[in-house]
């Protein structure tokens, strides 16, 4: 028991920090596109429920801390509308208000009566500025860390395995999959990983040759350190390592920049590309996560990253690195999950923009509020759902059996 208690707290330290900086930098997206358009902004907040501490700017935005460190909002001035989105009625019955309180001249400060466009911007600044988190990290791991390279060279194939069936020999280097360049083993496997029961075709370099194979990866259950028990592709294939093989490579600030946009595109391919899978049920859901598996991961990574410290200082200082990683890829995740065009999500306002583009009018109020509860549902449920997944995951149904037991 204590254990366990002990276990949990070690992750919620890591979880609290890469999820509030994730949730932060998306609302500070929002915030920093209305700014630079001239949108009057009422209040910024870093935490949610009661205030630690405010202030105010010399624009009047109220800045808070809240003693909930999951993340924060933007709060626009007017903007009372759970949804954002009111209609003509609404729309009239503000800007009425606006012009007997403050005059004719600030209701252009105000976020609703901007052009549709100054809107879409401010609602899409979240989404990419996560992408622009998950960049800088990428790079600045490139510059600080550096990147491992080791040769996708084949060392053994597992006897039965899809590897021994399609032809894969000793010393085989991998070179191509699915015409797609490999330049490690890791990036062989994480390609592989993804595509359970997928044809694949592979090029390896053999006795000064290429030779093209296909194979099929097969869906294997692991137990990961990262992560836990997972259900991947596996080929059956394992790694080579020689002499000279191992390059640390750095990269200099502009072979960084562009690393981490390559990075962060290939974050957001695979998430696009498992989701598509999960839609078309190619992949099961039991894969999917929710805040349990987060916190686990956090912490799992933070650990990781502090094993290779001598002083304390150092493993600080490696957990910390291992956890910049971590959020790298969790804001490439958030940032598109919230362009999905589900209201309540930065993609529903997009949506309902689009329909007001080409309707020249905004979509009625009840539409709009049915459109905020079935998305709300939409998004607990699969919150739920998760938290399933993580429960099970994590045998914590086993664990409190064997409490009652």
């Amino acid at each position: 028991m204590i254990d366990f208690i002990g276990s949990a707290l070690s992750y919620i330290g890591p979880f609290l920090l890469v999820l509030g900086l994730v949730v932060t930098i998306h609302e500070f997206g929002h915030f920093l596109a209305a700014r630079s358009l001239g949108i009057a902004v009422d209040r910024f907040s870093i935490g949610f429920g009661r205030a630690i501490a405010t202030w105010k700017d010399k624009a009047g935005v109220e800045w808070r801390i809240g003693w909930l460190p999951l993340g924060g909002y933007v709060r626009f001035a007017g903007d009372e509308n759970a949804a954002s989105v009111p209609d003509q009625a609404d729309l009239a019955a503000m800007r009425g208000e606006i012009e007997r309180r403050e005059g004719v001249e600030a209701v252009g400060r105000y976020f609703h009566f901007r052009p549709l466009w100054q809107r879409a911007v401010v609602v899409a600044g979240g989404p990419f500025a996560n992408f622009g988190l998950s960049i800088v990290l990428f790079a600045f791991l490139l510059m600080a860390v550096g990147e491992t390279i080791l040769p996708a060279r084949v060392d053994g194939v597992i006897p039965g395995s899809a590897a021994e069936r399609a032809g894969f020999s000793r010393g085989d280097m991998v070179v191509q999959a699915d015409g797609r360049k490999i330049k490690s083993f890791l990036e062989l496997q994480q390609m592989v990983a993804m595509r359970a029961n997928v044809p694949m075709t592979f090029v390896v370099e053999r006795g000064g040759r290429e030779v093209t194979l296909h194979a099929t990866p097969e869906r294997k259950t692991i137990v990961a350190r990262i992560g836990g028990e997972q259900k991947i592709g596996a080929l059956g294939l394992r790694g080579l390592e020689r002499p000279g093989d191992r390059v640390v490579k750095r990269y200099n600030p502009i072979e960084a920049l562009g690393g981490g946009v390559a990075r962060t595109w290939d974050v957001l391919e695979s998430t696009v590309y498992y989701l598509g899978r999960l839609v078309t049920g190619r992949e099961t859901a039991e894969q999917l996560g929710g805040p349990l598996r987060i916190a686990q991961a956090s912490g799992q990574v933070a650990q990781a990253g502090a094993e290779g410290g001598t002083t304390p200082f150092a493993m600080v200082l490696g957990s910390l690195v291992a956890l910049l990683g971590l959020t790298a890829v969790l804001s490439v995740g958030i940032g598109f999950m919230n362009l999905l065009p589900v209201p309540v999500l930065d993609g529903g306002h997009l949506l309902f923009y689009a329909y007001e583009a080409i309707t020249r009018r905004p979509l009625a109020a009840k539409v709009q509020a049915a459109g905020y509860r079935v998305g709300l549902a939409l998004l607990l449920g699969l919150m739920l759902f998760a938290t399933w997944n993580d429960l099970q995951q994590l045998r914590v149904f086993k664990f409190l059996g064997g409490l009652l037991s």
